[in-house]
């Protein structure tokens, strides 16, 4: 087959599955790090032994998801080096400054107060200790800022002067704050909130599933419930930004994802099939809805794919996009229409996930016992916003192509020219095998943690084992679990 001879689609293999293991671990320790501060902030006010145990808990998941995303990223780097020299060399002088920021700045603020946080509440004061989970979490915000500034400056490039080898920084704010840096930030922070609200939710549902830990299972349903509706209501200006930089910065990936092929108002397909042969796109749509995202004007004109292909077109007849330098050339145009609808489609899901979630702590709270089948729902839940989030980047990556630093240096001339296709053939058959193995061990080691539970000090000191400790911890909570199942069911 082809594609085992082709070099640079074999380097983009290789690196999509490294990007794909990688932004499990990075979302889920970023969105929980905020549940581990707002846990001890719970704990600070209310002196419950119980919501310190919250703290510990959700701190070990964390650190455990934390180290696999660090891990995991350096293969990245290493990548850059071997199969993509050539985009290494050219981006180098502008990545240098946000990845030694991000190395400096925010890795190193995360990784010292997550040690307080592991080894140090007795050492230090609680007020300290409260200001440290929070400062996890900040260096964990930065590190994405910081990362996103430099993916950022791949797709909107600025404050740079090309040398034609390499893009030289002129203007270090410039480049930072480049035209797409904060819409995507807001966009990719908040939606690895909604994964680490969705993951403490799950968590809630299985203790309520298993009639454990219910008082905490109630108060991890509501935290979870309250930031999950406010992330996914302030998902929808984050989006209204993302795409009206999309719309001004790259017209074709605007084009791709509704697969629009002449200019005009951009309408919104729900679900549909892009032909690129025939240049037809076939689904139902709202005509004009895109451009309303975009634009707040469903008549505003965007150039259609036709229009963006390589010989092309006079965007001065298109007040809203902002590409004088644009040079052409079209993304995949069918993976990025149908990433871009599943993406849109999960989000639908996620509101249909809160709903239930809502009920569900209802019900608990009014001493009924929710059915297991929607608590079953609630503990897969993690994966409606885990593959939002993958299908989004696929759209913000597919739908950049041909280009892996837009409009200046295309993917094709990006690849080392001494990596051959055999070698990447092994690696990703390595990688692969490598990952499973890392993927379970995580598995294991967090299954096991929300087995055992939130435990408190008191328990844990005066148990035999784990699972004793567990057990003593819950008690209490059984028993007055049980009483309220079986007088929900004698009303019944």
């Amino acid at each position: 087959m082809e594609l085992f001879t082709d070099v640079v689609a074999l380097a983009r293999l290789q690196f999509a599955i490294c990007i794909i293991f990688h932004f499990l671990f990075v979302p889920l320790s970023i969105g929980l790090g905020l549940f581990v501060a707002l846990a001890e902030t719970r704990y600070y006010r209310s002196k419950d032994p119980k919501d310190k145990a919250a703290t510990k808990f959700w701190a070990k998941i964390f650190t455990t998801t934390f180290i696999i995303g660090v891990a995991t990223g350096i293969t990245m780097e290493f990548s850059f080096g071997t199969n993509w020299a050539n985009y290494s060399r050219y981006v180098g002088d502008i990545f240098g400054a946000p990845l030694a920021a991000e190395a400096l700045l925010a890795f190193f603020l995360e990784s010292v107060f997550l040690g307080i946080v592991l080894f140090a509440r007795e050492k230090i004061s609680p007020k300290l200790y409260l200001v440290s989970t929070w400062l996890v979490w900040v260096g964990s915000a930065l590190s994405a800022l910081w990362i996103l500034i430099a993916n950022s400056w791949m797709q909107t490039p600025a404050g740079f002067k090309d040398l034609g080898t390499k893009a030289e920084i002129t203007d270090f704010w410039g480049a930072a704050l480049n035209p797409s840096t904060l819409a995507r930030y807001l966009h990719t922070v908040d939606s690895v909130i909604i994964l680490g609200a969705f993951c403490v939710m799950a968590v809630g549902a299985y203790y309520l599933l298993r009639n454990r830990h219910v008082d905490s299972a109630k108060k991890f349903l509501k935290t979870g419930l309250v930031v999950g509706i406010v992330t996914v209501v302030l998902m929808l200006p984050f989006a209204h930004m993302q795409a009206s930089v999309v719309a001004e910065q790259q017209p074709a990936k605007l084009a791709a994802m509704e697969g629009q092929w002449d200019d005009g108002p951009v309408p919104f397909t729900f679900f549909g099939w892009v032909d690129e042969d025939s240049q037809t796109t076939v689904g139902p749509a709202i005509p004009g809805f895109t451009s309303l995202l975009a634009s707040f004007d469903t008549e505003t004109v965007y150039p259609g794919l036709n229009t963006t292909t390589d010989e092309v077109a006079d965007f001065g007849a298109y007040p809203g996009v902002k590409a004088e330098s644009y040079q052409g050339g079209n993304p995949p145009v069918n993976l990025t229409f149908q990433a871009y609808h599943l993406m849109v489609a999960f989000y639908a899901l996620l509101i249909v996930w809160l709903l239930i979630a809502g009920f569900t702590l209802r019900a608990a709270n009014r001493g009924k016992a929710p059915r297991k089948a929607v608590l079953y729902l609630l503990v897969f839940g993690p994966l409606v916003p885990f593959l939002c989030i993958q299908a989004g980047w696929m759209v913000a990556e597919v739908g950049r192509q041909p280009w892996v630093v837009y409009n200046l240096l295309s993917t094709s001339d990006a690849v080392s020219p001494v990596v051959s296709a055999p070698e990447l053939l092994i690696t990703i058959v390595l990688f692969v095998a490598f990952y499973l193995v890392l993927f379970i061990a995580w598995l294991r080691l967090v299954l096991g943690q929300i087995k055992k539970g939130p435990q408190t000090d008191e328990a844990s000191a005066g148990s035999v084992t784990p699972q004793g400790a567990a057990l003593e911890d819950d008690a209490s909570e059984r028993a007055v679990a049980s009483k309220a199942v079986a007088a929900s069911k004698g009303g019944e």
